[in-house]
């Protein structure tokens, strides 16, 4: 996996139920590296903490290989990269394949695989359609947080070097799943209740929706 591009926000004030608020999801492409902190990527705009940012949202990845499927939904709109507020647009990058709790090397940044993105309004309001949120959960292309279990920068061109695999564990694609499907098989609960590495309220939230109790 490659970045191809490194994004960030600035406050923007958007309108959503005839209450105005304030939004860190317009970010756009900067011209230089940025670096990544525990709770957050220095010089970015987090607003609402309660769902952004901390130690298992530190930094956002979105696939840019994700974006001609975008783009076909949505032929009429500009789409630059950071459309989906992502941090770092990532070549290459495959929810499929990407393992909770594996660490990477990326810059001089050691990093974590932690969860999927859960689609809200705001990127309703930035796609003009809140239908998208739908469209965005039925596909695999949550895109990634990570963990930032080393601070440091990374740019344009810096690779993603898996250093520490995990085998047998939950893919992001998984667990987006689970947060939205109706039921599950078995094997995916047996490795819900084995995994170590998802966030805890996460992990929480997902035992409950399946009822799932820990011995």
């Amino acid at each position: 996996m490659k970045i191809v591009s490194t994004n960030l926000a600035k406050p923007q004030l958007i309108h959503w139920k005839g209450k105005e608020e304030m939004t860190g999801i317009y970010k756009v492409p900067t011209m230089g590296a940025i670096q990544l902190g525990k709770e957050d990527v220095n010089s970015d705009t987090v607003v609402d903490r309660r769902y952004h940012g901390g130690v298992d949202k530190a930094c956002y990845l979105y696939s840019a290989d994700h974006y001609d499927f975008w783009k076909a939904q949505y032929p009429d709109l500009e789409m630059p990269y950071g459309m989906f507020g992502e941090n770092l647009t990532v070549e290459g990058m495959d929810e499929t394949k990407l393992i909770v709790g594996e660490v990477y090397q990326v810059g001089n940044a050691k990093v974590q695989i932690s969860e999927p993105r859960e689609p809200c309004y705001k990127l309703g309001v930035k796609f003009g359609d809140q239908g998208i949120l739908k469209k965005f959960i039925q596909t695999t292309y949550s895109g990634s947080y990570l963990r930032v279990l080393e601070e440091g920068e990374v740019k344009v061109g810096d690779t993603f070097e898996l250093i520490e695999p995990i085998k047998n564990g939950l893919s992001i694609a998984d667990v987006f799943y689970l947060l939205y499907a109706k039921s599950a098989e078995p094997e995916f609960l047996r490795m819900l209740l084995a995994d170590d590495y998802l966030p805890k309220k996460l992990r929480e939230k997902l035992l409950k929706k399946y009822t799932v109790h820990q011995d």
